[in-house]
């Protein structure tokens, strides 16, 4: 998950990246920082936080220059450290560096190990760490040749905003699992995020999608020069429609919203329940929801109540603190529920846990039935590219039948949208990456490698 922004040819680059930052807050709550350039020198802020935690008047005018970079942490593991927090930053033989990065590199550890044999010491758990090195080991004189060095040596999923005291180079892999835009800002400056809901704050105007494979280079004078550094093999992800990106935000030129309502309205094809209403999980199962009860026929309620101020359970580290909130996030409308046969429509079933607690939650507040839907297919195979499923063993479907799945949650039934009902409702114009649904590693690794909740 995570998000970066990179923002160039601007004098407010540092408060710009922070409101996009704040639009992205959904993809990383562990972390948070910007780093400026001025021509002569980078400035850096990071901390733990929420983005509104971290940055306040005072530290933002420390980050001076018409050119910034910025990242939120998804954290899944590893050290609960600001040095873990992103942009990295680096003193080099060609001066000051700083890196930003949204994905995961699936050879991370043979990559590390070499490098510390060589002598390199490292700081922190990040993959982000290994870009550093590489590109400050490589031999090239200039750092657009380093990038294109460190490139050859990484595998899997990036995003990378990588900046100077004075250019900005935006990288995105050649198999484009990761979102990443372009938008021009008011003034002539350029933003780069990985969500165009950043670009709606800024008030930036969306140019284009960064291609896979695609290096974009930012200098002062110029307009940003590109260069396919790989040929190009497009495998978007399909859990930021899923459930990763925010509904507002256009991916791949589709809207997130419109692909999730066409996820349910398939999934009332394929799994039919007979129901009085249908409620979503809030907030991210609620386009499916609509779309499931248009598909059905039936009336669509806002049943259960979310607290706002409560993160996003799923990507909490650890279980207890995930069951703990649960209860603190979710309440249902006991007098819309009592008596009727309700379908419970998610984005997605990893655990199991927290679908267990919904369907208790909503049998206590007088359900006569609850059908959980999912729209999406059952994952059963972790993900290397930047996806908080390390090892089958945490994937319930991995050792469950949907059958056994419905009795262990307390559900009258239990339904999933299939693999061919979510490409047909993406669009059968692209090769999605379903790695958590069909175990097809294209980019590295394997379900028995080392996973991405270990390092980020």
């Amino acid at each position: 998950m995570c998000a970066i922004v990179g923002v160039f040819g601007t004098e407010n680059a540092a408060q710009l990246a922070y409101y996009a930052l704040f639009a992205m807050q959904h993809r990383g709550q562990e972390s948070t920082g910007i780093s400026s350039a001025d021509g002569k020198k980078i400035h850096l802020v990071k901390r733990r936080g929420l983005v509104t935690d971290v940055f306040h008047e005072g530290r933002l005018k420390l980050l001076k220059g018409s050119c910034a970079i910025g990242h939120n942490r998804y954290s899944t593991a590893g050290k609960d450290s600001v040095l873990d927090a992103q942009p990295v930053f680096a003193k080099y033989k060609l001066g000051e560096i700083s890196v930003a990065h949204n994905g995961n590199l699936t050879n991370k550890y043979e990559v590390r190990d070499d490098l510390i044999e060589k002598g390199a010491i490292f700081q922190t758990e990040m993959d982000t760490e290994n870009i550093v090195h590489l590109i400050a080991k490589s031999q090239k004189n200039k750092l657009k040749a380093r990038i294109k060095d460190m490139l050859n040596k990484i595998e899997g999923a990036y995003c990378l905003a990588i900046q100077s005291r004075s250019k900005m180079f935006v990288v995105r892999d050649r198999f484009g699992i990761r979102p990443l835009s372009l938008g021009k800002l008011k003034n002539g400056g350029y933003i780069v995020a990985s969500e165009t809901c950043a670009f709606d704050l800024v008030g930036a105007e969306f140019v284009r999608d960064v291609e896979p494979g695609e290096m974009l280079v930012f200098e002062k004078g110029k307009e940003p020069q590109s260069e396919m550094i790989f040929e190009s093999d497009p495998h978007p992800c399909a859990f930021e429609y899923i459930y990763f990106a925010r509904p507002d935000s256009i991916i791949a030129g589709k809207t997130v919203y419109n692909m999730r309502l066409q996820m349910g309205k398939q999934l009332a094809k394929e799994t039919p329940a007979k129901i009085d209403l249908v409620l979503p999980v809030p907030d991210s199962g609620v386009a499916a929801a609509k779309g499931y009860a248009d598909g059905m026929g039936v009336p669509f309620e806002m049943g259960i109540v979310r607290n706002h101020y409560v993160g996003r359970t799923f990507i909490e580290p650890t279980q207890e603190i995930r069951d703990l909130k649960v209860k603190l996030k979710l309440s249902p409308i006991k007098d819309m529920i009592k008596g009727k046969s309700v379908a419970i429509v998610d984005d997605s079933l990893v655990r199991g846990t927290t679908s267990k607690q919904i369907v208790r939650m909503l049998k206590d507040a007088g359900a006569k039935e609850v059908h959980m839907r999912i729209a999406a297919p059952e994952i059963k195979y972790p993900c290397r590219y930047g996806i908080d499923t390390a090892t089958s063993q945490e994937l319930i479907s991995f050792s469950k039948t949907p059958e056994e799945i419905a009795e262990y949650i307390g559900a009258d039934s239990l339904g999933f949208l299939s693999i061919e009902g979510l490409t047909k409702s993406l669009g059968d114009d692209s090769n999605y990456s379903l790695v958590s649904f069909d175990g097809n590693y294209f980019a590295g690794g394997n379900a028995d490698s080392p996973g991405c909740s270990t390092i980020r």
